[in-house]
């Protein structure tokens, strides 16, 4: 995967979610964030370091879990984790100390003295974290950290990853709309290689939302009454009782539309407020950027 122009910032104490179909540059791009891969052009800079001219002094910053955790199977949960540690130049005396700490965090201390291969899938990626977070790294990367693993796994892992946001600052790739929600404080789309929109996880979900809202009635008027509403833009009847009412962010009709559904007993049963998915809004995004390049995802 070639990646185009890419500028990306990762601030401190967050939790950033680089999103994208299967195949849009995720992961080639972690790999050149964490020294794996070196690019062709550009800087990249972690904790004031440049990457690319000091190489060792930037990669001490960095704890990484590549897609496939680096594990050693053969090994027990507290002698891999001695083992990486070590592999990142920590003192001896510091070890121990660190290996307990690190096995706390990640619920791995009643498996410390099993062999990792014989450890469910969830805690393997426990222990891919655990190995990347040793080091009390000021950055982790995360590629697909919840990939293949069983819903409670996958809820104890984000827990995990939320977590870490207190202490350093975290980037993770995923194609999950739900990772985003639950985890990330912010998101970067990425699509054949280009970031092609950023913004809060919050702010996500205001993407090009229409305002508007469902609304049901057990006597409803003729649709064209609703309609003449001051406010109200579009209406749609959904069933025979119930509608989306779509207005102006400026001008919402639901109060007079109450007031009118009393003095003319249209025997209002619910009126919800219209709510955008993740996963609509990413459709939205991706599919405008397919539209203006002219090239199908």
């Amino acid at each position: 995967m070639v990646i185009h122009d890419l500028s990306l910032e990762l601030r401190r104490g967050e939790v950033l979610g680089l999103l994208g179909h299967n195949g849009a540059g995720k992961s080639t791009t972690l790999k050149m964030l964490t020294g794996c891969l070196s690019p062709n052009s550009g800087e990249i800079s972690v904790c004031g370091l440049d990457l690319l001219q000091d190489a060792s002094k930037a990669k001490a910053h960095i704890g990484y879990l590549p897609e496939t955790p680096p594990l050693y199977r053969e090994l027990s949960v507290h002698d891999f984790l001695t083992f990486a540690a070590k592999l990142r130049g920590m003192a001896g005396k510091d070890v121990p100390a660190a290996v307990t700490e690190t096995q706390q965090r990640c619920g791995l201390e009643s498996v410390s003295r099993k062999l990792i291969g014989t450890l469910s899938k969830g805690y393997q990626q426990r222990v891919g974290i655990a190995q990347a977070i040793i080091h009390r790294p000021a950055v982790i990367v995360l590629d697909e950290p919840t990939v293949g693993l069983d819903p409670a796994q996958i809820r104890d892992i984000r827990a995990l990853i939320r977590e870490l946001g207190n202490s350093s600052s975290v980037i993770l790739s995923t194609h999950l709309l739900s990772e985003v929600e639950n985890v990330c404080d912010r998101v970067e789309i990425m699509q054949r290689g280009k970031l092609i929109y950023s913004d809060s996880s919050a702010g996500m979900k205001h993407y090009k939302a229409d305002s508007g809202f469902t609304l049901t009635l057990r006597n409803p008027p003729p649709l064209a009454e609703i309609a003449s509403i001051a406010g109200v833009q579009h209406v749609e009847a959904i069933s025979a009782t119930q509608f989306r009412i779509l207005h102006t962010a400026e001008s919402n009709p639901s109060s007079a539309l109450l007031t009118l559904a009393t003095q003319n007993n249209w025997q209002l049963e619910q009126l919800t407020p219209l709510h955008t998915s993740l996963e609509e809004v990413f459709m939205k995004i991706t599919d405008a950027e397919s539209a203006l390049t002219g090239v199908a995802r």
